[in-house]
């Protein structure tokens, strides 16, 4: 059994779940609504303020599902109650950011600026043009748009300039010696 998904789950204050007869999980809270769909094999049961998620066979893409189910329930109860939040800073002389609309645009030292989309429903706040906030209530697209924005200038290790996330340490190389 997965040590992972027989862990009951507690449903928080001020939020709802509905387990639908076509396997939809629906939750809502404070800060919004989410909903996922359930994977062939796995069962969620709820009652007053547990909920349980086990699984009918033993197949190994089932026992896979098991935990990843229980996780992703847990993920959107949290949103849907508390949000969660990613945030970056951006390091390197003329290196900055700024919301424009709807698009980050993001100046990293080279010729052009980059221009990346919001998704709908994630919240981005600049400060000191080089502090980026992303908040939002699926934790998988604060995630993957963290990731995204990352991606266009990761961390170097010679003078540690890019993006990186808040309190991630740089491994430092030390550069050319002269003799």
């Amino acid at each position: 059994m997965s040590r992972v998904g027989k862990q009951p789950i507690s449903i928080p204050d001020k939020v709802s779940i509905k387990i639908g007869a076509d396997r939809s999980v629906q939750v809502k809270g404070p800060k919004g609504e989410l909903g996922w769909t359930l994977p062939l094999g796995v069962k969620v049961d709820s009652d007053a303020n547990i909920i349980n998620v086990t699984r009918e066979s033993e197949d190994r893409h089932v026992r896979a599902l098991h935990g990843t189910t229980q996780r992703l329930i847990t993920n959107m109860l949290i949103g849907v109650s508390q949000g969660y939040t990613k945030n970056l800073e951006i390091h390197g002389v003329g290196f900055r950011a700024a919301v424009k609309g709807s698009e980050i645009d993001l100046q990293l030292g080279q010729s052009h600026e980059r221009l990346h989309p919001i998704p709908k429903g994630v919240k981005v706040t600049i400060t000191e043009n080089t502090k980026i906030a992303i908040e939002g209530i699926d934790k998988q697209i604060v995630g993957q748009l963290a990731a995204d924005i990352r991606a266009y200038y990761p961390p170097e290790p010679y003078k540690a300039k890019g993006v990186r996330y808040v309190g991630e340490h740089i491994r430092r190389k030390a550069g050319k010696s002269v003799k």
